[in-house]
């Protein structure tokens, strides 16, 4: 299995990041991890070219942190991704967060952003991983205005079954991780998109599951699992297929 979504950089694997990798090496086939603020920049490249044909790197800005930022880390982040377009896989993860930033005038900024986040993609030939939390609608269709329909979109952790038929209409894929557990509306989306349009994920270390402190890759079992059950076929099917479409999407180099 493929976790297409963690957070290796974050601090709560700073003092076992090693052993937990180490530990994914053994039963997982590849984990990608997302750098999401230009802080973790350096640490994410790092983790990747130490773990070649295993880890691979993401590096976007988060809307979250849009109140943040300013002029500088948006330049230095946009530079790092040109300087590093061969040592990436993707730019992410971008998009809307109207869930954390209610503001209007920062959703404004955010969508500013979004959008120079897609120009550049297009501009590099790279795949893009989408966040949109209660924003699936404006972002849809900033990606839409953008014209990214029919290339290469992730919508990581899609929570919005009205509007999955959009999105797999537009070419686009979804990832799913172990939160469908606990969700109805992930179960359904789980259920209706087509199995060449899953990836799975795990956003670890968040997502931490009954007994754990904290999430890691290897929860992408679980995510793998509750889809097998809700599309009536085996675990081992499901692992073919999204390891298939992650390392499509990705273009993935592993050994």
């Amino acid at each position: 299995m493929i976790d297409c979504h963690c957070h290796l950089e974050q601090k709560e694997y700073d003092k076992d990041r090693k052993q937990i990798i180490e530990q994914c090496k053994r039963e997982l086939r590849a984990l990608i991890t997302c750098c999401a603020h230009p802080d973790n920049i350096d640490l994410t490249l790092k983790i990747a070219k130490d773990y070649p044909n295993f880890v691979f790197a993401i590096i976007g800005l988060h809307p979250e942190y849009i109140k943040d930022i300013n002029e500088k880390n948006i330049k230095d982040t946009i530079e790092a991704i040109k300087l590093n377009r061969d040592k990436i896989v993707a730019i992410g993860e971008i998009g809307l967060d109207f869930f954390w930033i209610k503001e209007k005038e920062w959703q404004e900024k955010q969508k500013e952003l979004f959008r120079k986040f897609i120009k550049l993609a297009k501009e590099l030939n790279i795949p893009l991983v989408i966040h949109s939390r209660n924003a699936s609608e404006e972002t849809i269709k900033i990606l839409e205005e953008e014209e990214m329909k029919n290339k290469e979109v992730l919508m990581h952790l899609f929570q919005n079954r009205k509007l999955l038929k959009k999105v797999i209409d537009n070419g686009w894929l979804i990832s799913i991780g172990p939160g469908i557990k606990k969700s109805k509306d992930l179960r359904k989306i789980a259920r209706d998109a087509p199995i060449n349009k899953i990836l799975l994920e795990t956003d670890s270390p968040w997502f931490a599951q009954e007994g754990q402190k904290r999430g890691t890759p290897l929860n992408v079992k679980i995510a793998a699992q509750k889809i097998a059950e809700i599309k009536k076929i085996t675990i081992e099917e499901i692992e073919k297929q999204t390891d298939l479409n992650a390392i499509d999407f990705f273009n993935l180099k592993i050994k």
